[in-house]
């Protein structure tokens, strides 16, 4: 059967928004309500992007939908979508201006306390050594069945947790290795991380 991660089986590595894992996009039932949160609304972009909408499902704890909105606003601020696809190859990482996925991940760390984001992703694929599979056990995007490991599968009924208290740490923002690595690899390594800047809030 299909599986999240199923290994490369040619040269063109990318991720399709719409079907990152053959499946629909899950949902989440929000935790609160917009009313009891403050919402951020200084949210910078090279780009006029809105994170507005980001804020707020993070916010309300609408994890699989905000999971969604990265991906997209991942693919309009690479430029993917200017030249009419639905998905980021991992050579376009480079074209996400530091100031967006600053804006990103500062929104993921703060609605998580701190347990979700590519730099907490970062840093347990330091602690992986560059080994996929580790990582993946690291972060919880491997399951069991019976006494075979495999990764979790997006289709049907998402094996992912939507869910601050449960989910281990850097369980989200999935990134799909549905054809190899490259792109996760170079979102891990985007310049944006090789210091703290992206912390400093607007």
């Amino acid at each position: 059967s299909a599986t999240a991660f199923a290994p490369a089986t040619h040269n063109k590595f990318a991720v399709s928004s719409s079907t990152l894992f053959d499946a629909p996009p899950a949902t989440s039932e929000p935790t609160g309500t917009v009313v009891d949160i403050e919402i951020p609304t200084k949210l910078p972009s090279a780009v006029g992007k809105d994170y507005v909408p980001l804020a707020t499902m993070l916010a309300t704890g609408q994890l699989a939908e905000a999971d969604q909105f990265t991906r997209d606003a991942l693919i309009e601020i690479s430029g993917a979508k200017a030249k009419g696809r639905s998905f980021v190859y991992w050579t376009e990482v480079k074209n996400i201006p530091n100031e967006d996925l600053a804006t990103i991940e500062r929104l993921w760390n703060k609605f998580s306390g701190g347990k979700f984001g590519y730099t907490v992703q970062k840093k347990k694929w330091r602690q992986s050594k560059g080994d996929f599979e580790a990582f993946c056990r690291k972060i919880g995007w491997t399951t069991q069945d019976g006494e075979v490991e495999r990764k979790k599968r997006w289709f049907g009924a998402s094996e992912f947790i939507y869910d601050v208290k449960k989910a281990p740490e850097g369980h989200l923002p999935l990134t799909s290795a549905l054809r190899g690595t490259p792109l996760i690899k170079n979102l891990l390594n985007h310049p944006v991380w090789e210091n703290d800047d992206w912390k400093k809030e607007p």
